[in-house]
């Protein structure tokens, strides 16, 4: 399929770019980032005209031990608002909410006493149903919501349609699709993006991408789904996220062509306050092991684990996933 040529060259007005470099990326340093750090990627989110930012995971304090994770593993409405103020910005705040990690009955309160704007729902395809009353519950409250089908590069095609079916006769706002394990393609993807984009069509939802970059594919796999007529995408800056990280914010909004978007403040941002996190030595980006998972399209935890061990023994590591595949 030959695309359109305007649809890169030009921009839509429907596209929103999602910040989520404090929930991925508090993956890597359980979330202990410094106030000044998120406010300053706070405020360079709004110079650069980023829509959302993520703050992080409404995770369960019973199941979470809260002296173990920095604040933002919980995202507490005040942490928030102490960050944001009352927000007088167009940029919009969401949590991410975790199937079975998440009290959100009792964590997630009313919208109208929240600086939370959007509650992306993750969920597995084996707990579609518990993802419903997620969405349920939050849009009943006042949020606008999204559900992160997570590991789709693992599930059959026909359990997709079923779980975007169901999905589709709930208030959910915008279908993702999630690379997890960094194993698809831009042909894939675009595939991918075919089907989501049908469902969404049925039933007036918008379709999102958050990639991750085992095989160097993430960047690539977003601008496939922009060119497919996917509208929100996801960022991190300098690529920060669990095992070989995002799509880079920086990237990203250099490739868009909207005017709101401005690249000068990220690429500020990342010199002032990125290179800080790797030269403090916070270990995340494409490398050998996560490739070789994303080749296998397995989850990248034998990789990170790799990495904490601080093993090079790459062939012998191949091996062992191999073995295990």
């Amino acid at each position: 399929m030959v695309k359109d040529i305007s649809t890169l060259m030009g921009y839509r007005k429907d596209i929103r770019v999602v910040d989520a470099t404090l929930r991925d990326g508090g993956l890597v340093n359980d979330f202990y980032f410094t106030d000044d750090f998120v406010r300053a990627l706070y405020q360079t989110n709004v110079k650069a005209g980023v829509d959302y930012m993520e703050f992080g995971y409404k995770a369960s304090k019973e199941m979470f031990d809260v002296d173990k994770f920095g604040k933002w593993k919980f995202c507490n409405d005040d942490d928030i608002r102490e960050i944001v103020g009352d927000n007088n910005t167009d940029l919009k705040i969401s949590v991410m909410a975790d199937v079975g990690r998440c009290d959100y009955k009792t964590d997630i309160i009313d919208k109208k006493d929240s600086p939370i704007d959007l509650i992306r729902v993750a969920t597995y395809l084996n707990t579609i149903p518990t993802a419903v009353d997620m969405i349920e519950d939050a849009s009943n409250k006042g949020y606008s919501t999204s559900c992160n089908i997570m590991a789709i590069s693992n599930g059959q095609e026909e359990d997709i349609k079923v779980a975007l079916d169901i999905l589709g006769q709930t208030p959910v706002d915008i279908f993702y699709i999630v690379d997890s394990y960094g194993a698809l393609y831009p042909e894939q993807i675009a595939r991918i993006a075919d089907l989501y984009l049908n469902f969404a069509a049925k039933f007036g939802k918008k379709v999102g991408i958050h990639a991750h970059n085992n095989q160097q594919l993430a960047f690539a796999n977003t601008i496939e789904a922009v060119g497919d007529g996917v509208d929100w995408l996801d960022g991190t800056y300098l690529a920060m996220g669990r095992g070989a990280g995002n799509c880079a914010m920086e990237l990203l909004l250099g490739f868009l062509r909207n005017p709101k978007y401005n690249v000068y403040p990220a690429i500020k941002f990342v010199e002032q306050y990125m290179s800080k996190l790797k030269d403090e030595g916070i270990v995340w980006g494409y490398d050998l092991q996560y490739l070789m998972t994303g080749l296998l399209n397995q989850h990248p935890r034998t990789a990170i684990q790799f990495t904490k061990d601080g093993r090079t023994d790459y062939s012998e590591f191949y091996k062992e996933v191999v073995a295990h595949d």
